[in-house]
């Protein structure tokens, strides 16, 4: 495999992502967007993960070159992430700017994109759809579902949500909020909800039981196959 890192730029801030392929040839592009510890080796794992299996992959940036959070400092990782969650609109113009670095590789042919995302990354994936960029289509994995205050557009991508039941970070009544938002805007989405599962059950480091984070060997593998699945129907 090929890698490297792209600096890019959203109105001033110089971010960096992490860019993997299996080789020069152009292939479907997979969008990797990070759980809120920024684009750190969980991130570029998965993008590994995503040209083994033949795409390239662009482990994206949404908090800006070298901005990283701490492993357990649920403080510090909340304020890397709420400036943006608190304002979608600032949000979808961040992944918008990583959608276009990514798709401008040379390896990438860019009439084929999806995006996969973790934890804070599952939202932000979602309101990419919501934005209604131009993909094939786009992985919540045990992401947040919760709109915020800016109106969609026409969403044209395919969704897929994979969630963890017992997710303390999202109500059962955020579920079907959604489903309902997806249902009313016409979307092709789909919900998979595995049993006595929390939130980020994908992460092998994740063991908080207390703060609802541990990881499943079970939902992982399973979330693994529907991910698969998903990607080969789009691609």
């Amino acid at each position: 495999m090929e890698s490297r890192l792209i600096e890019y730029d959203d109105d001033g801030t110089v971010l960096e992502g992490y860019f993997v392929t299996p080789d020069a040839a152009p292939r479907p592009l997979v969008l990797v967007a990070h759980d809120w510890t920024g684009r750190r080796q969980y991130a570029q794992d998965k993008a590994n993960e995503m040209a083994e299996r033949g795409y390239a992959a662009f482990a994206l940036d949404m908090y800006g070159k070298g901005v990283f959070g701490r492993d357990g400092d649920v403080e510090y990782n909340t304020s890397l992430m709420s400036p943006l969650a608190g304002d979608r609109a600032k949000l979808r113009k961040r992944i918008r700017a990583a959608l276009g670095a990514g798709r401008a590789q040379p390896e990438v042919d860019a009439s084929k994109v999806a995006a996969i995302g973790y934890c804070f990354g599952g939202m932000c994936v979602l309101e990419l759809a919501r934005d209604g960029a131009d993909v094939q289509g786009v992985v919540s994995v045990h992401g947040i579902f919760s709109p915020g205050d800016v109106d969609n557009a026409s969403i044209t991508a395919k969704v897929l949500c994979l969630h963890g039941h017992d997710d303390p970070m999202v109500p059962p009544e955020q579920v079907v909020a959604f489903e309902q938002e997806m249902t009313e805007a016409d979307v092709d989405w789909q919900m998979h909800v595995y049993g006595q599962t929390t939130h980020a059950f994908t992460n092998p480091g994740a063991n908080n039981p207390d703060f609802g984070t541990v990881f499943s060997e079970r939902a992982n593998r399973r979330a693994d196959k529907a991910t698969t699945d998903f990607f080969n129907e789009l691609f």
